[in-house]
C-alpha cells in the first residue's frame, strides 16, 4: 500500500519536446496567455467577481445558489439551441488546445486521445470518476456546513422533452475542454518550457480550482484537489480518454441525477 502511494506521490519523467530558442519560448507564452486569456482563465477572473459580489452580500454563503445549468432564454426551443451553443463553445475550446499541440508536432496519441484501449479507457474513467465523486460529495456537504460554499444547484432547467440530453451533452462538453486544456494542452506545453511535472501539476490544478470559485471555497478547494489527482493520473498513464470519461461520468450523475432525483434529495436543495 504504502508503496502505491509512492508511485503516484512521486515526480514522473516527462514527456515532450523542449524548447530552448527564445523566440520559440515566447511565441508559446504568448499562445498560453491568448487560449486561457479567452477561455478557462477568463473564466477564472469571472469566477473570482462572482465570490467577491457573494461574499459582499448580507446572506451567509451556503444561503446563497448558484446554477450550473440555467436557463437562458424564456422560448423552450431557443432555450434548447442556447444550450447547445454553450456546448459547441466548450467543443471549440479543446478543439483548439488539440489542434494547436497536433500542430506543434504533438500528436494526440501521445497525450491520450487515440482508440486504441477504449474498453480499459471506459472502465479507468469509471473507477476515477468514483474516487473523486464519493468523497467529493461529502466535502461539498461539509462545507455548505461551515458557510463557506454556495448552494450549487446543478440543472435549474425546466421541466422539458430536452432537458436530459442537453445536460448529457453539457457534461461531455465540460469534460472535454477542461481536460484537453487543463491537463493535456497546459501541461505538454509547459513541459516545454522546462518545468518540472509537479510545478506544472500544481498550476493546472490552482487553473482548475480557479474557474469553480463561483461555487464558494469549497468549489475552489475541491477541484484543486480533483486536479491533483486528475493530473497526476495522466501524467503516469498518458491517458486523456481516461480523465474526460470520469469527468463526463461525474457530471452526468450530477447534473441528470439533481435533475430526475431532487425531489427526494432535500439535503442537496
Amino acid at each position: 500500500m504504502a508503496g502505491s502511494i509512492r508511485y503516484w506521490l512521486a515526480p514522473v519523467g516527462t514527456i515532450g519536446d523542449l524548447v530552448t530558442a527564445p523566440k520559440q519560448r515566447r511565441g508559446y507564452a504568448v499562445e498560453l496567455l491568448v487560449v486561457f486569456g479567452t477561455t478557462l482563465g477568463l473564466s477564472g477572473l469571472r469566477s473570482l467577481i462572482s465570490l467577491l459580489d457573494a461574499l459582499l452580500r448580507p446572506e451567509p454563503l451556503n444561503k446563497q445558489t448558484v446554477a450550473l445549468n440555467a436557463q437562458q432564454a424564456t422560448v423552450s426551443l431557443l432555450d434548447l439551441f442556447a444550450q447547445l451553443t454553450s456546448v459547441l463553445q466548450l467543443l471549440c475550446w479543446g478543439g483548439l488546445g488539440a489542434y494547436l499541440l497536433w500542430r506543434a508536432g504533438t500528436g494526440l496519441a501521445r497525450i491520450g486521445l487515440d482508440r486504441t484501449r477504449p474498453g480499459r479507457d471506459l472502465l479507468g474513467g469509471i473507477g476515477l470518476a468514483a474516487l473523486i465523486g464519493i468523497p467529493g460529495l461529502g466535502f461539498y456537504l461539509l462545507t455548505r456546513a461551515l458557510h463557506v460554499n454556495l448552494t450549487v444547484v446543478p440543472s435549474a432547467l425546466g421541466d422539458t422533452w430536452w432537458r436530459v440530453p442537453a445536460l448529457l451533452l453539457a457534461a461531455f462538453g465540460n469534460a472535454w475542454a477542461e481536460e484537453v486544456l487543463v491537463v493535456g494542452y497546459l501541461l505538454t506545453t509547459l513541459r516545454r518550457f522546462g518545468w518540472s511535472e509537479n510545478r506544472g501539476l500544481l498550476i493546472a490544478a490552482l487553473l482548475r480550482g480557479s474557474y469553480h470559485l463561483y461555487q464558494g471555497f469549497g468549489g475552489f478547494l475541491g477541484n484543486v484537489v480533483m486536479g491533483l489527482v486528475f493530473g497526476r493520473v495522466w501524467q503516469r498513464t498518458n491517458r486523456l480518454w481516461v480523465l474526460i470519461v470520469a469527468h463526463t461520468v461525474l457530471d452526468v450523475v450530477s447534473f441528470v441525477g439533481y435533475a430526475l432525483f431532487r425531489a427526494v434529495l432535500p439535503a442537496l436543495a
